[in-house]
């Protein structure tokens, strides 16, 4: 009895440090990471706000997974996740703390509290705010995101982010990304 309790034991405390290891961290540490990144390799930061129950953050990963459009965003941004609004799904502890707080700071949720994902910031590498997502002149951060753009007026959005982030990327770069969205948005 006493060799099935130690056993016990040992493996409630293995399951408690695996969990304590697969524990997210926190978004200031994320952010500081991409900061360190950034300024070593005198590029902008490209900070996305997501979640696994988020269809458009899947769709924006395969997007910059693309052989093509990693080579143009790797060339000028440092990408960093946050994992935001898990709660959503049942999963609070998937967030990486304080990530709502950093997302907020950014401008990722509108007055009515209502939050659009993914939510994008484009940082210096000072963590200093460029550009965001949200597009002028919507009322609700939901309606006005492009954090993965599809329609035509979305997409010029995000390429304008772009170029104010990194006013090196060329017409062919930017050509690319353009297609490449055309081409997502039609699938």
């Amino acid at each position: 009895m006493w060799k099935v309790l130690q056993a016990a034991a040992i493996g409630l405390m293995m399951i408690r440090a695996a969990t304590a290891a697969q524990k997210p961290p926190k978004a200031e540490d994320v952010l500081k990471g991409a900061k360190l990144r950034a300024a070593e390799k005198n590029k902008a930061i490209y900070l996305i706000f997501g979640a696994s129950w988020c269809e458009a953050c899947h769709q924006l990963d395969t997007f910059l997974a693309a052989s093509e459009v990693a080579a143009i965003f790797n060339k000028y941004f440092i990408i960093a996740k946050v994992s935001v609004g898990e709660g959503a799904a049942g999963h609070p502890t998937w967030d990486n703390p304080g990530s709502n707080s950093l997302m907020m700071k950014y401008g990722g949720v509108s007055s009515g509290g209502e939050a659009g994902l993914p939510f994008i910031a484009l940082l210096d590498q000072k963590a200093k705010l460029i550009v965001n997502s949200n597009r002028p002149g919507k009322s609700k951060a939901r309606d006005a995101g492009t954090g993965f753009p599809t329609e035509p007026e979305e997409i010029n959005w995000l390429l304008g982010m772009l170029k104010n982030a990194a006013p090196a990327i060329t017409e062919d770069e930017t050509r690319t990304i353009q297609e490449s969205l055309r081409k997502a948005a039609a699938e």
